[in-house]
């Protein structure tokens, strides 16, 4: 009997990503073999994003053209899953008569159900969300052989107004810190030396707990940090609030935390952080930054801003403006505003004309453009530690990789001279050429790390793409 074959693609965040890893886990298990190519599978599964019109329209086209494929190929189920199909349940089951079952942000686990075809109902769509990952989830990782990240929370509590993802992600579900200590355990007998904690609200981690099971932030961070194996840990989307002192100085002085972190400020201006529903004011998020940059020397900064959002004027734009020019950020993320119809923005007034949302855009990309180039450039002759990815896909003999202050996707890259080296491997760096997000260097020496005695079985995968990065 031919094994039967199933084909994924993985849209829009990194969370996402992670959940797209868990159903190839699921499938794996079911005796399924993972395709690259979509003709040849007999089950397609989407996994959608619905944060942002532009993710919501690469969903719906990425399903419809898959339908298609369905209809003339030998796909016998074409399966929709995630954020999209969270939110927006009963419209695409009646816009898309070709999609034979729905699966929501948190029905992971029951595409099995789906494969045994042991369910003929349409609609799984659980409500309301209230899965998280489990370290016994069975998973697949889909992109570098020595990095992954480890969710240690689902859905969010905040009340932002641009947001939808309480809608989407349900509440805030912690998971336990063995757990998480324990997936990660399991990460690095698979080869992974570099775990990236994401969560959707990470400060908050455990908050949603009983007193009795909670962990704070800073204990479960060191506890991931001193798991044998581990050479760097990253943390993402830290909400600008006051920070455990503790926290801080494991991130400053942890040897394997790298100085790195992601913490998404939205805006600068008092009143339209105020719109925002964020909590809070400039001023308190000028105390954050210096606090972090004070407690963590040579830290490596991630944010990112809104612009567009309704009745940001132009005053209030230039402030934003001019706190980035004094913020010297490393890394900077801009979204134009999307006005999504059950966020609270929908109903404000004073919308942002599009082309006006453009042109700031432009204008602050361009700021922070000078602002990282100046900062590459001083990284010249330095000395940095850098994790090998792979080829180029730009240029297919030259290895490229990060330094610590470069995550996965959304930052620049080291493209590598000067020698042989291994993907998955950690090598010391000299910088000869920097760009405005990347550099070059030559490649000095191999940094020691602990053999690794299991590896993890790499899989063809899987037509994955990407939306907009986006918090």
């Amino acid at each position: 009997m031919q094994q039967k074959k199933i084909y994924f693609v993985s849209l829009g965040c990194v969370k996402n990503r992670v959940d797209s890893e868990v159903m190839l886990g699921v499938a794996t298990r079911e005796g399924f073999a993972l395709s690259s190519d979509a003709d040849a599978a007999d089950v397609i599964v989407v996994n959608t994003c619905g944060f942002i019109g532009e993710a919501k329209r690469e969903s719906v086209e990425t399903v419809l053209e898959l339908a298609e494929l369905k209809e003339h190929g030998q796909c016998k189920k074409l399966v929709v899953t995630g954020c999209l199909a969270q939110r927006y349940p009963g419209e695409l089951a009646s816009e898309m008569p070709e999609v034979d079952h729905f699966l929501g942000s948190s029905d992971m686990l029951k595409l099995a159900n789906v494969l045994r075809d042991e369910t003929n109902e349409r609609m799984l769509v659980g409500n309301p969300a209230d899965w998280v990952i489990r370290a016994s989830d069975p998973r697949v990782l889909t992109e570098s052989q020595a990095s992954a990240y480890v969710k240690i929370a689902e859905g969010c509590n905040r009340t932002c107004s641009f947001c939808v993802i309480p809608q989407m992600r349900g509440k805030q579900r912690s998971r336990l810190a063995d757990d998480v200590v324990a997936e990660v355990e399991q990460l690095v007998d698979q080869g992974v030396r570099e775990i990236l904690l994401i969560s959707q609200d990470t400060v908050s981690y455990g908050r949603d707990l009983p007193a009795s099971e909670r962990t704070k932030l800073a204990d479960l961070v060191e506890r991931v940090a001193n798991v044998r194996g581990v050479h760097w840990v990253r943390l993402f989307y830290l909400y600008p609030e006051n920070l455990d002192a503790k926290l801080l100085d494991v991130v400053a002085n942890h040897p394997r935390m790298v100085k790195y972190v992601d913490m998404p400020l939205q805006h600068a201006s008092d009143t339209m952080l105020t719109r925002m529903r964020r909590g809070h004011g400039k001023d308190r998020q000028r105390r954050v930054v210096d606090r972090l940059k004070n407690a963590i020397p040579n830290l490596a900064f991630r944010t990112a801003f809104i612009v567009g959002h309704p009745g940001e004027t132009d005053a209030e734009f230039d402030e934003l403006c001019e706190f980035v020019t004094w913020a010297e950020f490393d890394h900077v993320g801009v979204f134009r505003y999307s006005d999504e119809e059950s966020c609270r923005s929908f109903t404000q007034d004073e919308k942002v004309p599009t082309r006006v949302a453009a042109s700031r855009y432009r204008k602050l990309m361009g700021l922070q453009r000078k602002i990282a180039r100046a900062r590459n450039k001083a990284r010249i002759g330095s000395e940095l530690e850098v994790l090998v990815e792979g080829v180029s896909e730009e240029h297919e003999f030259v290895m490229k990789g990060r330094h610590e202050g470069q995550a996965p996707d959304v930052d620049g890259q080291v493209y590598l001279s000067g020698s042989d080296v291994r993907a998955g491997s950690f090598v010391r760096v000299q910088i000869s050429q920097a760009s405005d997000y990347d550099l070059v260097g030559e490649v000095i020496e191999p940094v020691r790390t602990r053999p690794v005695h299991k590896r993890r079985i790499t899989l063809p995968v899987l037509g994955t793409r990407s939306a907009q990065k986006w918090q």
